[in-house]
């Protein structure tokens, strides 16, 4: 579905492929230099399973990417999600070179035999059956953020801790339908690839992930709440994916929602209620120079690094 950006707007694309590339390493020097020649920035993250990424530019530049991309062996047929940004969400360009594309850390798990997809518009039916465990396989900093009504959150700090999370809970998911969900797709084909080699048979994820469905679904009949985090200084979308209201803390980067900055322990910059009782007093002090810095750079009328 194409999106009308606003005038000046950065086009944002999400996108996720699971391939066999062999040659992998070959393509990061040519991919970095193709981007960095028509203003793009992001990061695009390359293994021998294939590339998973998040990059903005103008909507001249993506389409250019998105087409180079395509005409790469094995990656036509690219997972895409397309949003909007007012400014540059990104600092740089970096083209890495990983292990895995999204790291479970469970070896001999096969992408292509994950659960069955399930469409946006077909989603809040599943999710509202009573023989449905509703699954959110993100990091607990981004589940603070929202979450599907109902949804099991595994409170993990990474996705290396799905696993070992399912393990202790199998015994809960026998026997039902297991849905499953992240941000835009790509940690859902490795983790319902993995709980289907359990042995559990009817496994299913959402098709595109939540972007995708903030994307399709109407407000008035979404069964999301709150805000879907993101890894850019956009920090959150919402629906239409449109930018959302929270903002990141700069002392631990723990996304922030509205009710969270009116802590008594929140500062600007400094700290938050997330972070406040690991960190102490020269910590603060540090963090609050810095902040210093922010504001008067920003009064100066140019960007400080560590905003």
């Amino acid at each position: 579905m194409a999106m009308t950006l606003p005038s000046q707007a950065f086009r944002v694309a999400a996108l996720y492929r699971f391939a066999r590339l062999d040659t992998f390493e070959a393509l990061r020097a040519p991919l970095a230099a193709f981007c960095c020649a028509r203003g793009i920035k992001g990061t695009l993250l390359l293994a021998r399973e294939g590339i998973n990424g998040t990059v903005a530019g103008s909507e001249t530049a993506i389409a250019a990417l998105i087409d180079h991309l395509e005409c790469i062996d094995g990656l036509a047929g690219l997972e895409i999600k397309f949003s909007s940004a007012a400014t540059m969400p990104f600092h740089r360009m970096k083209v890495r070179l990983k292990r895995e594309i999204v790291t479970m850390g469970v070896d001999n798990i096969d992408p292509a035999a994950a659960g069955t997809y399930v469409a946006p518009a077909d989603w809040n039916a599943l999710i509202s059956d009573t023989g449905t465990i509703v699954i959110d396989t993100r990091n607990a900093y981004e589940v603070s953020l929202g979450t599907f009504k109902g949804a099991v959150d595994p409170a993990t700090n990474s996705f290396r801790e799905f696993p070992a999370w399912v393990e202790q809970h199998r015994h809960e998911l026998d026997g039902r339908k297991v849905a499953m969900f992240c941000t835009g797709g790509i940690r859902c084909e490795k983790a319902t690839a993995y709980v289907k080699s359990l042995g559990l048979e009817h496994v299913f994820h959402l098709k595109g992930g939540i972007l995708k469905y903030l994307e399709d679904v109407p407000a008035e009949q979404s069964l999301w709440q709150g805000e879907c985090f993101v890894f850019d200084e956009r920090v959150s979308v919402s629906h239409g994916l449109v930018e959302g209201e929270a903002e990141l803390c700069r002392a631990c980067r723990h996304p922030l929602a509205a009710e969270d900055r009116l802590s008594p322990r929140y500062a600007t910059g400094v700290s938050c209620p997330h972070c406040f009782d690991a960190r102490s007093d020269e910590d603060r002090a540090r963090y609050a120079e810095r902040q210093r810095q922010v504001e008067l750079a920003q009064a100066r009328g140019y960007r400080h690094i560590g905003s």
